[in-house]
C-alpha cells in the first residue's frame, strides 16, 4: 500500500512534497534511535568493558564480572573464553536493543506515512467545491477522495492489528521497567559507587520512557490527523453547493468522527493520558518499594 502512494504522490505537487518530507523525517528519526540504543548498550556494558582494558581483573579471574549475569557450564574466566563472553553479550545487547528500536521506529514510519497521506486528503477535500459555487461536482474526483479515505481506513487498521497486542505487552513491561530502574537510580544515590551506577541506568530508564511516549503519543497523533479530515470536510465550501452535493460530504463527516486510533490489546486507545498514567503507577510502584 505504501508503495501505491509512492507511485501516485507524483500526480501533485503537494502529494509529492508532503510525502517526501514525511519520509526523510521518518529517516531521521531511524538514525536517531539506531544511535540512542547503541549509545544505551554502550553506557550499560561500559563498567565492564573499562574494568577489562585497563586490565583491573587481570591478577583475580575469578571475580571476573560479565556484562550480564549468567551460570556458564565451564569456566568462564579463563584467557580468551571470558573475552569472547564478553564480545557474545554485547553483540547480543546490541542486536535485541536495535530490534526494539526499529520496531518503534517502524510505528513512527507509518503513522508519519499515514499522516501524510490524510493531509493529502484533507486538501483534495478542501478544493473539491468549485470557489464559484456554479459548478458541479465531478464524480471522479469525489470516487478518488472516497477511495483515497477508504485505504487511509484500511491501513489505520493494519497498523492497529500489528501493534495492538505489541502495545499491550509493552504498556505492563514498561511501567514494570520504568519502576525498577527509577527505583535503582533513587537508592543509588549516596552510595560510592553512585555514579557508575547512576550512568549506567539513567539512558536505560530515559530510553523506557521514551519508548512508553512513542506508541502513546503515535495513537494521540493519529487520532487527532483522522479527526482533521472531518474538520477540513466542514471547512470546505459545501454550504455553497446544491444540496445533492452537498450531501457527498456528509458521508465523509460522519466516518471522520470514528477517529482512527491504536489500542492497547483492543481494550484502551494509547494516548498521552496513557504516557502519564504509565509514569504516575511507575512512581507509586518506586514509592511502596521505598516504603517495605
Amino acid at each position: 500500500m505504501m508503495a501505491n502512494n509512492w507511485e501516485k504522490c507524483s500526480d501533485t505537487k503537494f502529494s509529492m512534497l508532503i510525502t517526501r518530507c514525511n519520509a526523510k523525517l521518518s529517516q531521521r528519526f531511524v538514525n536517531m534511535t539506531v544511535i540512542l540504543y547503541l549509545t544505551a548498550v554502550i553506557f550499560f556494558s561500559s563498567k565492564i568493558l573499562v574494568k577489562h582494558d585497563n586490565g583491573d581483573t587481570a591478577s583475580n579471574v575469578s571475580t571476573r564480572l560479565l556484562i550480564l549475569d549468567m551460570d556458564l557450564p565451564f569456566d568462564a574466566n579463563r584467557r580468551f573464553i571470558y573475552e569472547s563472553i564478553i564480545i557474545v553479550q554485547f553483540l547480543h545487547l546490541v542486536l535485541c536493543s536495535e530490534a526494539i528500536g526499529l520496531l518503534n521506529a517502524l510505528l513512527i514510519n507509518l503513522i508519519l506515512h499515514i499522516s501524510g497521506q490524510i493531509d493529502i486528503l484533507r486538501k483534495s477535500v478542501m478544493d473539491i467545491f468549485p470557489k464559484e459555487g456554479n459548478g458541479r461536482l465531478s464524480r471522479f474526483v469525489v470516487q478518488k477522495i472516497i477511495k483515497k479515505h477508504q485505504e487511509i481506513i484500511i491501513f489505520s487498521e493494519h497498523i492497529e492489528d500489528l501493534y495492538s497486542y505489541i502495545a499491550m505487552v509493552l504498556f505492563v513491561t514498561d511501567t514494570l521497567i520504568i519502576c525498577c530502574l527509577g527505583f535503582t537510580i533513587v537508592a543509588a544515590i549516596g552510595r560510592p559507587d553512585a555514579l557508575n551506577n547512576i550512568i549506567k541506568t539513567l539512558l536505560f530508564y530515559f530510553l523506557m520512557n521514551s519508548e512508553a511516549f512513542i506508541f502513546c503519543f503515535a495513537g494521540e497523533y493519529l487520532s487527532a490527523k483522522s479527526k482533521s479530515i472531518g474538520d477540513a470536510a466542514y471547512d470546505s465550501l459545501w454550504y455553497e453547493s446544491d444540496s445533492k452535493d452537498s450531501r457527498i460530504i456528509l458521508f465523509l463527516i460522519m466516518r471522520s468522527q470514528n477517529q482512527l486510533t491504536i489500542t492497547i490489546g483492543k481494550i484502551m486507545n494509547l494516548s498521552l493520558d496513557r504516557f502519564g498514567s504509565i509514569i504516575k503507577a511507575s512512581a507509586s510502584y518506586i514509592s511502596v518499594l521505598f516504603a517495605m
